[in-house]
């Protein structure tokens, strides 16, 4: 069968290593004005930026940014006309920056540019600093935004999103708590497991996720225990990172369509709502891929030649060990509220139709019952 072409985009600058984050005020020059979009907790870093000029700082955003976030920070850019954009922060600030950072000089609205190749361009060089590591934002070319009135995420994909300069500074995620650390971590793993084992997987793109799924293997427990493990910290950032260049040109499957409706209606974390499905669709989808199911199980220490019983059990026990509460009910979920869950997964065709074995609205719903 001969390989699908493939093209592939990358932030045109990248810096990793401890203390990077002070490289973007020389990158950037002297700028007359920034706007770094940030949450109340990154706001902090603003200063290690060394940024010249009138800076100023849109902080103002829940943990899952919806279209009135975007809408109030675009206002603040049309107020700062800035020259740079700096998105400091985890996926969902890099997300609403990318966005900032395209339309605030125009006139398009976010209903205008949804969907694959809608922007028409950008009007501010673009920064992307991550102080988490687990969407991978700061590599890609996507952004996501809730949409209240649907109750479900708007899609925008577009060249024109990705970054100039992007930022790993592992010093930059020592605060991360342990419990975000661990989910954000499974958030990243997936991203790179979905690709790997995805219908439009693609030998580039393999490589990048079996780099990824093996740093977690290897640093994932490490940097839960002790959060200033430097060398553990800067291996997660790059199997975000490494996830984040899985998504463009092959993206995600079931896993990530059965966690978006956990995080749009049951406003769980959307690392943590990864981490309650992954261990069930792994295995769901393992006589499909067996020879790369095998592969992320011994990445992930879980054993060799594990039925897919025993597999779903390892893959959640290694979730468990992280300190990750692998209950849907313990996190809230009702059980009247599995058919709601399961009809919106089932309907996110973008992603549903890259698993590499068709699932039922039935195999959807007997997911969430196993994570319940």
């Amino acid at each position: 069968m001969a390989i699908a072409p493939i093209l592939l985009h990358q932030p045109r600058r990248l810096a990793v290593g401890a203390g990077t984050i002070s490289e973007v005020g020389g990158w950037a020059g002297a700028v007359a004005s920034t706007l770094v979009i940030a949450s109340p907790l990154t706001a902090k870093f603003v200063d290690r930026l060394q940024l010249s000029g009138k800076v100023t700082v849109f902080s103002d955003l829940p943990g899952e940014p919806d279209t009135a976030t975007l809408n109030a920070a675009l206002a603040a850019a049309q107020a700062a006309r800035p020259d740079l954009v700096v998105g400091l922060g985890g996926g969902s600030v890099m997300d609403v920056a990318k966005l900032v950072a395209a339309l605030w000089d125009t006139d398009e609205k976010l209903e205008d540019v949804a969907g694959p190749n809608k922007v028409r361009g950008r009007h501010s060089r673009l920064a992307q600093v991550a102080t988490t590591a687990g969407t991978g934002s700061e590599a890609g070319i996507r952004a996501l935004i809730t949409d209240p009135a649907k109750g479900s995420k708007i899609a925008v994909e577009s060249p024109h999103l990705i970054a100039d300069f992007a930022v790993l500074d592992p010093e930059l995620t020592y605060s991360v708590p342990s419990a975000v650390t661990a989910a954000t971590g499974i958030d990243a793993m997936a991203h790179c497991v979905e690709a790997f084992t995805n219908r439009k997987a693609h030998p580039m793109i393999d490589g990048f996720a079996r780099m990824g799924f093996s740093l977690v293997g290897q640093y994932l427990a490490r940097a839960v225990k002790n959060g200033e493990d430097t060398q553990a910290r800067e291996g997660l950032m790059l199997a975000s990172y490494y996830g984040g260049i899985c998504l463009g040109p092959v993206n995600t499957a079931a896993g990530h369509a059965i966690a978006y409706p956990l995080g749009t209606l049951l406003h769980l974390p959307h690392g943590l709502a990864n981490a309650l499905v992954f261990p069930h669709v792994l295995a769901f989808n393992q006589p499909a891929v067996a020879a790369k199911t095998a592969e992320v199980a011994e990445a992930l220490g879980l054993g060799a030649t594990l039925s897919q019983a025993d597999l779903s059990k390892a893959a959640t026990e290694f979730c468990a060990k992280l300190g990750i509460e692998m209950s849907l009910a313990a996190h809230g979920a009702k059980e009247a509220d599995l058919d709601r869950y399961a009809t919106d997964a089932h309907a996110i065709r973008r992603l549903m139709d890259n698993n590499p074995i068709d699932m039922t609205l039935d195999d959807v719903r007997e997911i969430y019952r196993k994570a319940f």
